[in-house]
């Protein structure tokens, strides 16, 4: 009689779906399950923490398009992926989270006094795309089908399967159904678009006077940059993002208005009578949709596209909905755009998309020059346009902290669309420690580097040993004012505005808990075998990156930022609207 743990069969049917990587902790609890893996020849990489392995799938399955798995043990191991499953859900990665439960005949509901158990569907369910058990053998194919199907459909996100421990470990005899491939369970061609709707997309581009393009995240899933930026400028329609679609466009291209121009972004949001918007939510960091940073819905004309019916016109009026993936229903447009010979070469819609890339040349160089003009060794602003000088043009640059993040993300330029990563909804610190191991194991031969705070890195710095032992030469540059900057320039602007304004920073006794003492992290770098350096000087971070760069090993460099002009990162007064109801 033939026979099959759980563990094997969830292995299987992760191989049929494609599944090449897994991040996740060993554990007895579903050790069948990890002895699986190598025989479908599914690779499982170890970090330190769970979270992290919830970051890594997360990385893994944006950069990828594929689907990111992670696992996690009963109990214990099942609390400490929690954050990581309501940050990667936040974010829309498509992650699948497989966790093992305490065995049958104890749980749901617990009979009381169970050792590591709680209810982990339920606790997981508000926070992910789905939960659900799969408390028998023979139920484990249609429950990871149920799991597959959801995750592929509209916006993606974290969907998750437990298994009781005893199912996964014990050989069963049981028959089940053949398996069957994912073309005979679930849809595996992106919705298209209808060609009235395409017809009508194209008439209202073409006639618009000043058509813009917004694009989302959505874009990204879809692998769309490419028509994103032909389309554009087919159209000669300016470009601007979500935060979360940040890297969806080249931003050196003429077409593209990075977010950081705040100004010159409200202006064409305001004057354009057409917005085609690709797989965005209009959410709060976009204001909604509203006004005074968009034109009234009666002004402007409104195509919205995306994957998922639920956010078709949810936040902003649409005048033409289209329930889509980005990258087909941009084929099928550019097309018919060609079919009707559109040509503005010379028109005034180019004139208007070069008036908009000269000003943000010049706005950007001048912000460079004034943020040169002071006068201190090293400035966060710094690092990012260091690091583009070293790094490759398709290096993925992971950001995270709080003002860390702000200066890393004003100053970075995408050159390669997708290779920027940062938790752009949740903000959740330290996540980007987990999404850069990630990265590097989604693309093992290009150069991955994560700029980070201090307080940032100390939630996982860690996994500096992961990178280290699965031989990751990511490099990690961590940006060290010995405080909480994002919280103490709020604090003090709260609490003592004059003080802040006339002493551009208040001591410990004036603000709540926000300072803390020293980690050298690059001797902490060293004590886990990887290449430590110390850099207190902008002049000196050039040869240490190159130095790091030619160690071939996981990097960390420990950069003693000025503290005061740090905390003074740029937008503060735009991001604390942002949390305000616009007036419109």
């Amino acid at each position: 009689m033939y026979t099959q743990t759980g563990g094997d069969l969830i292995a299987q049917m992760l191989k049929a779906e494609g599944v090449d990587t897994v991040f996740g902790i060993i554990d007895g609890t579903y050790v069948q399950l990890t002895a699986a893996f190598k025989k479908h020849g599914i690779a499982l990489i170890t970090p330190r923490h769970e979270s992290s392995a919830a970051h890594m799938a997360g990385a893994y399955a944006r950069l990828t398009g594929k689907l990111g798995v992670c696992i996690a043990s009963n109990g214990p191991g099942v609390a400490n992926i929690l954050p990581g499953i309501a940050t990667e859900n936040g974010e829309g990665n498509r992650v699948l989270v497989i966790t093992s439960w305490r065995r049958r005949g104890i749980i749901n509901p617990d009979r009381g006094g169970t050792f590591q158990y709680f209810n982990q569907v339920g606790a997981i369910k508000p926070i992910a795309k789905w939960s659900g058990a799969a408390e028998e053998f023979t139920r484990i194919p249609e429950i990871m089908r149920r799991a597959f199907r959801i995750s592929h459909e509209g916006r993606p996100g974290v969907v998750h399967v437990t298994v009781p421990e005893d199912v996964i470990n014990s050989p069963s005899e049981a028959k089940i159904p053949p398996l069957t491939k994912p073309e005979n369970y679930r849809t595996t061609t992106p919705v298209p678009p209808s060609p009235a709707q395409i017809n009508k997309a194209a008439d209202m581009l073409e006639h618009a006077k000043m058509p813009m393009i917004q694009a989302g995240s959505g874009v990204l899933h879809a692998k769309a940059s490419e028509e994103l930026a032909t389309l554009a400028e087919m159209l000669q329609a300016p470009v601007t993002t979500s935060w979360g679609g940040r890297a969806s466009i080249d931003e050196r291209r003429a077409v593209s208005v990075p977010l950081m121009h705040t100004e010159m972004v409200d202006k064409i949001r305001n004057e354009s009578d057409v917005v085609l918007a690709l797989g965005t939510r209009f959410g709060e960091t976009d204001w909604w949709g509203k006004p005074p940073y968009w034109a009234r819905p009666e002004d402007q004309a409104l195509i919205q596209v995306d994957c998922d019916a639920q956010i078709i016109g949810m936040n902003k009026p649409v005048t033409l909905g289209i329930l889509s993936d980005a990258k087909t229903f941009l084929n099928d447009l550019i097309a018919e755009l060609k079919a009707r010979k559109l040509n503005r070469t010379g028109s005034v819609h180019e004139t208007r998309v070069q008036a908009y890339h000269k000003a943000r040349m010049e706005n950007g160089e001048a912000a460079i020059m004034f943020m040169s003009s002071v006068d201190v060794p090293l400035h966060t602003f710094q690092l990012p346009l260091i690091c583009q000088e070293v790094f490759d043009d398709d290096a993925v640059i992971v950001i995270d902290g709080g003002n860390t993040a702000v200066w890393g993300t004003s100053f970075h330029e995408v050159r390669t669309p997708g290779a920027h990563l940062m938790t752009y909804k949740l903000g959740m610190l330290g996540a980007g420690v987990g999404q850069a191991l990630g990265a590097k194991a989604a693309f093992p031969d290009r150069q991955v580097y994560c700029i980070i705070g201090d307080g940032a890195m100390g939630f996982h710095m860690q996994e500096i040993e992961t990178a280290v032992r699965n031989k990751m030469p990511v490099i990690f540059l961590v940006a060290v004012d010995k405080q909480w900057g994002m919280v103490k320039f709020s604090q003090g602007m709260a609490l003592n505005p004059q003080g802040m304004m006339e002493k551009r920073i208040l001591p410990p006794p004036e603000t709540i808990n926000t300072d803390f003492n020293e980690i050298a992290f690059d001797k902490l770098a060293e004590a886990m075998g990887a290449h430590g350096e110390r850099v207190d000087r902008h002049e000196d971070l050039k040869p240490a990156l190159e130095r790091a760069i030619k160690s071939g090993k996981c990097a960390v460099i420990h950069l003693d930022v000025d503290p005061v002009e740090h905390i003074w990162a740029p937008g503060f007064d735009t991001f604390k609207a942002m949390h305000q109801e616009p007036a419109g």
